[in-house]
């Protein structure tokens, strides 16, 4: 008995260890999308409006650790192959079994069930965005180009999701914006892959070259920051001084990717590169910053 409680003990923390990483925290970086409207809207100082992120960005890491649970029992078999994936993914090295997955995904959904009767419309939002990657994980994600914009529409969702929480219009300028740059990195990360694995990595990179992908990136980072100038310039002058941080970023990251050999993970990018970092950081205080003062110059203070 004694010796069964102690294989117990070791176990458990090996297992929540490996539950976690199947959820892959670490992604949950890409739900910041969903402050956008948060921060565009001025409403950032409103108890209620933070609240009400705060939830659909939580329901949002809890649907996209969701989906990666899909994905690797989807992709089990093909993980298992790839060197790196084999050792690092939960499922393919064997640290869990497909049992121990599926229940963690019945608690996930049993979450998201829960925060529909707190955010209903937000989580209709965040109901398509899970069906966009059952479908990506199934279909989608083998269809050139489409598989692309499929991982845009999520970065776009996640910004409705955040605008239907706080009861608040998305602009078209926001959309397309959000769009060309989740396009950008969609991109980049597809010419990564196919630049440190050639076209063994994935079955959809058999219909991509880099110079394909290359131009992607290219006309999709030209549209954000001409999209994002547009929408500044018509809906919030005020944030005109943020056009060279936005500037800046893109250059950065694009150095990552050249230079440094960034860019298959926009995540790992963004934690490894302390300057990419605090550029969003800057960004952030900035529009901040210029929207309240805008407020309070409207309001005569």
């Amino acid at each position: 008995m004694k010796k069964k409680d102690k294989e117990i003990k070791i176990g458990t923390p090996h297992l929540a260890l490996s539950l976690a990483k199947l959820m892959r925290p670490k992604q949950w970086i890409k739900n910041g999308f969903v402050f956008a409207p948060l921060i565009f809207s001025g409403l950032f100082s409103d108890q209620e409006a933070i609240s009400r992120t705060l939830l659909i960005a939580f329901l949002f890491c809890i649907a996209s650790s969701a989906v990666y649970v899909i994905n690797d029992i989807r992709d089990i078999d093909n993980d298992r192959k790839h060197p790196k994936k084999s050792q690092t993914r939960p499922l393919a090295s064997g640290a869990l079994t497909i049992p121990q997955a599926v229940i963690l995904l019945l608690v996930l959904y049993g979450v998201l069930i829960t925060g529909y009767f707190a955010l209903p419309n937000a989580s209709l939002v965040l109901l398509a965005y899970i069906l966009l990657n059952v479908g990506y994980s199934f279909y989608l994600k083998f269809q050139p180009v489409l598989d692309i914009f499929t991982i845009a529409a999520g970065f776009v969702l996640r910004v409705f999701a955040g605008a239907t929480a706080l009861d608040v219009p998305v602009s078209a300028w926001m959309f397309v914006t959000t769009l060309c740059l989740a396009l950008f990195l969609a991109s980049i990360k597809r010419r990564q892959e196919l630049q440190d694995s050639g076209d063994s990595g994935r079955e959809v990179l058999k219909g991509y070259s880099i110079p394909l992908v290359n131009r992607f990136a290219e006309m999709a980072a030209t549209g954000a920051l001409i999209f994002y100038s547009l929408f500044v310039v018509t809906t919030r002058p005020e944030l005109a001084i943020t056009i060279p941080i936005v500037l800046y970023g893109i250059y950065r990251y694009w150095y990552i990717v050249e230079m440094l050999g960034g860019g298959e993970s926009p995540t790992d990018a963004l934690f490894s590169d302390r300057q990419l970092m605090i550029t969003i950081l800057i960004w952030i205080g900035t529009s901040v910053w210029a929207i309240t003062s805008g407020q309070a110059l409207i309001l005569g203070f």
